[in-house]
């Protein structure tokens, strides 16, 4: 079948599929021909110091390949890393605004070991075009910004020259602070055969920028209407702060309150990027919240404004941009992607626009599938099931798991088409809580049975997904573990495990969106279920010899431990109750297999904690645990953050390390009982307070579905 000619000009990229004819991952090309199969015949271009020289052409499918506009191939192949190449592009929104930069747009550029802003002055081409199939690369570059003292900014000259990749954020010119301060750099000698500047930098827009120098003064102007005085500061909300120096640096307050030594009202904030003298939430040697070193600024709330970026000179609120281009499907569904490792998972995951992106009152389903698959290995079993056998909506998790474990993040509309997928038309657009939708999820998505047995009253089993919690206020201390509270729940509604679980979804006593049973709870990192566990053998609470008995009246003696479950041999069982306290309990004998001796060790059956999902005001987040370390903690928002406005907007998800869950959780537990909670940093707080779902799992006994049949 003849292959017919197309128009020049036309530019791919290679987004999946096995190396074919000289076509691989991340490979550009341009379209010389197309078959009627669906195939494209091109030239291939390599990365390197010829990376402007096509080497011979190739053949490639059409669905394995992006669409590129010539600029866009110049810029990603300047960029030698193809990881890089494909993660640019898996952040639409920052490389569309990367191909519109205009001169003296700011930027934050990774400059060393850190972070640097800058104004763009040149577009350079990269590359000597000795034949007519040559294509130039292009990058930039970038004129740092003066600071003064604020920031580290090292003379460079000639200015430094940044690839697309580089580059982490796009501010554009027209809300730039006035008199910006520039360094006074000269461009120094460059190699003119291989670097060529491009005088004219608006060309680099697909279309121009309408502005005047008026409307620019006006919309960079903060409105009277927005000053401090009439602003009401929360955690959460985006502000400018104007240095010292003239500058206005960007974040988001994480933190407010009076810290030690200072009046009035503070707010900590994250900055946009690393400034010089900041830490990473420290404040005089105390801790307020966790960030990025040297990110974190505490000023008074007096000197914050409203990020003008969002405010227009009216003082009403103007959405940025939100030209979504579409999103290159980058996965083949019939790839197998492994958890996200510890030694990955911060480079890969962690920033704006990571994670699940949300839409729609989609919160419940993005936290609660980026907490079972972004690191934990429970379910892979059931992941790696063969793809011919299973139905679409299956088809569609596995490759939301694999964007989310290859690229760290996957795109509203993914999501929203397994909302579809799943049948149920108010999961399309209704807010649902985790639970409801676990259930659905593991019976219609995964066919499977329910996770756990549970035998009620020594009777018959029954079946369940998630562990609801249920129990009076009054059997339990103010501030309970969840080990506390499975143990008294159990044993007060007399449910026993008839086997070792190996996922156990834990719901945290709570009644709608405002009620909460408890003001906080303390996560257990281990949950330790041996003496919950139907005819197994269980050892005395005394002495540790084989338990006979068990007394639910005993477990909340203040003398005995309180919240703890409590068996006895038979000795002890009737010395405890010789006391007249407990002269009234009523021990219920224990089934002992027959094969246990009296005195042998009984073996512990523990579960680790994974994930947290906490809900606040109808929103839901979570924690979630990516390695081994203790210090190893994620705190995931999908809709952290908002472009536009509802009707033409969209969520900006986001992911921060929070490794001082892990200093908190390592205390003893003694020391964690005590603890005040409205003293500790703020994502402690909010995980000991807003805490809806505990995600435990068994790591030597992965899930399996006993209904799938192996090829």
């Amino acid at each position: 079948m003849e292959p017919r000619t197309v128009a020049k000009d036309k530019f791919f990229i290679v987004i999946r599929g096995k190396s074919r004819k000289g076509f691989s991952r991340g490979c550009i090309g341009r379209v010389e021909a197309e078959t009627q199969r669906g195939e494209l015949m091109g030239l291939l271009y390599s990365g390197g110091s010829n990376a402007g020289s096509p080497k011979s052409g190739g053949m490639v499918r059409r669905e394995d390949t992006y669409p590129l506009t010539r600029h866009q191939a110049q810029l990603l192949l300047f960029i030698s890393s193809i990881s890089k190449r494909l993660e640019l592009l898996c952040n639409p929104q920052l490389f569309a605004a990367i191909c519109e930069l205009s001169q003296d747009d700011l930027v934050v550029v990774k400059y060393k070991k850190g972070h640097l802003p800058g104004l763009v002055k040149n577009l350079m081409q990269i590359g000597k075009k000795e034949n007519k199939d040559d294509l130039h690369m292009l990058g930039f570059e970038v004129e740092p910004v003066d600071y003064g003292s604020n920031l580290s900014s090292k003379k460079a000259a000639p200015l430094p020259l940044f690839s697309a990749a580089d580059i982490l954020q796009v501010v554009p010119s027209y809300s730039n602070p006035l008199g910006l301060h520039l360094k006074d750099g000269q461009c120094g000698s460059l190699n003119e055969k291989a670097v060529t500047r491009i005088n004219s930098m608006p060309t680099m827009r697909s279309r121009p920028r309408q502005l005047s120098e008026n409307h620019r003064e006006q919309t960079v102007s903060r409105p009277q209407s927005l000053s401090t005085s009439h602003m009401t500061l929360e955690v959460g909300s985006m502000v400018e702060v104007e240095s010292n120096s003239g500058i206005t640096v960007y974040g988001v307050v994480r933190w407010l309150g009076t810290p030690g030594g200072k009046t009035g009202e503070w707010a900590g904030i994250e900055l946009e990027y690393d400034v010089n003298g900041c830490s990473d939430g420290k404040y005089g040697g105390q801790r307020y919240f966790t960030c990025k070193g040297a990110r974190a600024l505490f000023v008074p709330v007096t000197k914050c404004s409203p990020d003008s970026r969002f405010f227009s000179s009216t003082g009403k609120e103007t959405p940025k941009s939100t030209e979504m281009p579409p999103v290159p499907p980058f996965e083949e569904s019939e790839d197998y992607a492994p958890p996200i490792p510890e030694s990955e998972a911060l480079s890969l995951l962690v920033g704006r626009m990571k994670g699940i992106q949300g839409h729609i009152n989609s919160c419940y389903l993005d936290t609660t599938l980026f907490s079972l698959f972004s690191s934990s290995v429970t379910l892979d079993n059931i992941y790696q099931r063969p793809a011919d056998t299973e139905q679409p909506v299956t088809c569609t998790l596995r490759k939301i798991v694999n964007r989310l474990r290859r690229h760290g993040f996957v795109p509203a509309d993914s999501v929203m088409n397994f909302r579809k997928q799943l049948g149920c038309d108010s999961f399309q657009t209704e807010e649902k809580d985790p639970e409801e939708f676990i259930s659905v999820f593991f019976q219609k998505v995964l066919c499977m049975e329910p996770l756990l047995k549970l035998r009620s009253r020594g009777e018959r089993s029954e079946g369940a997904y998630t562990f609801q919690i249920f129990l009076e206020k009054e059997q339990i201390g103010q501030i309970p573990s969840v080990q506390q509270l499975l143990d008294t729940s159990c044993l007060s509604c007399d449910l026993k495990f008839e086997e070792m679980p190996s996922l156990l979804m834990v719901h945290m006593p709570r009644f709608g969106n405002k009620y909460k049973m408890f003001s906080h709870i303390i996560p257990s990192t281990e949950l330790d279920i041996t003496d919950l566990l139907y005819n197994s053998p269980r050892e005395c609470f005394i002495c540790g010899h084989l338990a006979e008995h068990e007394c639910v009246q005993c477990l909340p003696d203040h003398k005995l431990q309180p919240g703890r479950v409590k068996q006895y041999c038979t000795t002890c069982n009737t010395q405890v109750h010789t006391h007249p306290s407990r002269q009234g309990h009523s021990p219920k004998a224990l089934t002992v297999p027959d094969d246990v001796a009296s005195h042998s060790s009984v073996p512990r059956h523990m579960m680790k904690l994974f994930a947290v999902l906490c809900i606040h005001t109808s929103h839901y987040v979570s924690f979630i645990k990516y390695g081994p370390d203790p210090h190893s903690w994620l705190f995931f928002d999908s809709m952290a953050d908002r472009c536009g406005d509802d009707q033409q907007g969209y969520n900006i998800p986001e992911i921060r390390v929070c490794p001082e869950l892990g200093d908190f959780l390592s205390q003893p537990e003694e020391q964690l009982a005590r603890a005040n909670p409205t003293q500790t940093p703020e994502l402690v707080h909010r995980l000991l307070c807003d805490s809806y779902m505990f995600l435990y799992q068994n790591p030597a006994k992965p899930l399996s579905n006993p209904n799938h049949q192996e090829p």
